[in-house]
């Protein structure tokens, strides 16, 4: 790191510092106004903390409130995301443990704690007041000596689970999912071994989900069974349905009533196959999402005409977003501003994208949502035909940064914003980057990062933990020179004190690596200090 760096570096602590000084003087001025309020106001203040917050922040500090924590809403709603491994050890303790039976919402947010919290797996059935349970970057090993006790829990209702490995029997999996008897709102997103198939199932099993959202691989074929699993379907997002095989699948008309919202997001997909999808299944939507790519049928205006008016009866919400060659935009553009988008009031524009001297368009419906993600593309040449430009960027929360050369006048500011993933970490220049990053969002409030390059060193470890100060979670990837000095350099801990990081991925690990990276480990006692887990070639520590 040069010279001009490291006074960065020091500028940045030094910044630190003064803010916490500030920071504590307005915490003993809010402490003495605060107690002056009723306890009405302080409980309403109150649902909007977690409980951990509630008392690690006021149960000890004077007996009246000790008294209004023993008050509380005798039902929990218990959020571990962004947490230290010392905090969690006392939440678990004096929240969890004591409260098992009061926990009316789990959200569990990390690799490590799903094994903490449900050791041994049977003690899930202590939860009976848990309606709704989160697993977040859990991993299968686990997740499978827990589910089997799942059906056992009166009231789960709403279950989300995010593995950062595998499914092996990925169809035994999802039908265990279907058997929960109280089942409404599922959310699963694995990677799997084969594609998920139930097209060949056969069984009785009818699930009362209403809101399914699937994210792993789909396979077309499977899309009647699955409906067929679900009786009660009401809204149904599939973020990658494919029809790799081409295989010739036979739909049976099937119409339910309660089935109105879908969004569907096509690979491999041209729109003869979705047309069969919609003449069979889409009677009673009302609300219909399409993403899709490269087929020029999808912006046949005729055909939609044909399928709405004949098979969509019902639709009132159509939101399209197709990727594909620009030159056809300007034509289609003014076939989609007949009288009939505009009495339903479906409005659409289009962009051209020129990018590694290649030029593609999107052609998609304007403003169809608020958008909690957005890629800032810093190789992307100027856009064209493009009608309206978005300004309003305070709904994003993760901004996803592309491209290897940096851009000093990009245009959007993301206030809200508190993840960041960078595709790229090429420039020489560390100054430069953390100016430019400081004009698109604020630094400070960032508390996730995903480094995606295979090649952090120390010194940009170091370096990104000036630059982002408040930096709980990060992510990057390491080349085996890097990670052979980078395990040292952890054991050593230098950073452990004057920066709130306390959790560290480190991704795509070789797997013959694997090995000689246990050793390391152990030669440099990392057990001593950190919780770890090797998944999927991924490093994950916790501290």
């Amino acid at each position: 790191m040069n010279l001009r760096s490291k006074r960065n570096n020091n500028e940045i602590i030094h910044q630190n510092k003064k803010r916490e000084v500030e920071s504590t003087k307005i915490s003993k001025n809010f402490v003495s106004h605060f107690e002056n309020l009723p306890n009405e106001i302080i409980y309403e203040i109150f649902n909007y903390l977690d409980i951990y917050d509630i008392y690690y922040g006021f149960f000890n500090l004077k007996k009246r409130f000790e008294n209004l924590y023993g008050h509380l809403n005798p039902y929990l709603r218990i959020n571990i995301s962004t947490m230290s491994k010392i905090r969690f050890d006392d939440y678990h303790q004096k929240i969890i443990i004591p409260n098992r039976q009061r926990i009316l919402i789990l959200r569990l947010s990390n690799p490590f704690t799903t094994d903490i919290i449900f050791s041994p797996p049977k003690i899930i059935l202590k939860f009976v007041q848990l309606k709704t349970l989160i697993l977040d970057k859990t991993d299968s090993t686990y997740l499978k000596n827990i589910l089997k006790h799942m059906i056992h829990l009166p009231e789960l209702s709403s279950l989300s689970i995010n593995l950062i490995d595998f499914i092996k029997n990925s169809t035994e999996f999802y039908l265990q999912i279907f058997r929960l008897p109280k089942l409404k709102y599922c959310k699963l997103n694995f990677q799997i071994m084969a594609h998920l198939d139930v097209s060949s199932t056969s069984t009785n099993i009818s699930s009362p989900i209403e809101h399914f959202v699937y994210e792993p691989l789909f396979p077309m074929e499977s899309f009647e069974n699955l409906l067929s699993f679900l009786p009660q379907l009401r809204h149904l997002p599939i973020h990658n349905i494919h029809d790799y095989r081409h295989r010739e699948t036979n739909f049976s008309p099937l119409r339910l009533k309660s089935f109105t919202n879908i969004s569907l997001k096509l690979s491999s997909m041209n729109f003869n196959r979705l047309e069969e999808i919609i003449k069979n299944y889409f009677y009673y939507i009302e609300v219909l999402h399409i993403t899709s790519c490269d087929d020029p049928e999808f912006l046949n205006v005729k055909r939609w005409e044909r399928l709405i008016t004949s098979f969509m009866p019902n639709l009132r919400i159509f939101n399209m977003n197709h990727t594909g060659l620009a030159d056809k935009y300007h034509d289609v553009i003014n076939q989609f501003n007949s009288s009939f988008w505009i009495n339903k009031k479906w409005y659409f524009t289009h962009e051209h994208i020129t990018k590694d001297n290649a030029q593609t368009g999107i052609f998609y419906s304007m403003n169809p949502y608020r958008r909690k993600r957005y890629t800032v593309d810093w190789q992307k040449s100027e856009q064209t035909c493009l009608d309206i430009k978005e300004n309003n960027f305070r709904s994003v929360k993760h901004v996803f940064i592309d491209g290897k050369q940096v851009s000093k006048n990009y245009p959007d500011y993301f206030s809200n914003a508190t993840e960041l993933t960078i595709n790229s970490f090429e420039n020489e220049s560390h100054i430069s980057i953390s100016t430019i990053l400081n004009t698109i969002f604020p630094l400070k409030q960032l508390t996730k990062t995903k480094i995606l390059p295979e090649r952090c060193t120390i010194e940009q470890f170091q370096f990104i933990l000036c630059l982002f100060p408040q930096l709980k979670y990060l992510h990057v990837g390491m080349g085996k020179v890097e990670i052979e000095t980078f395990i040292p350099y952890l054991s050593s801990r230098p950073f452990v004190q004057t920066h709130p990081l306390f959790f560290l991925r480190i991704g795509q690990l070789r797997k013959k690596s694997i090995p000689q990276l246990n050793r390391l480990i152990k030669l440099n006692h990392l057990h001593d200090h950190y919780l770890i887990k090797i998944v999927c070639c991924d490093l994950y520590l916790w501290w």
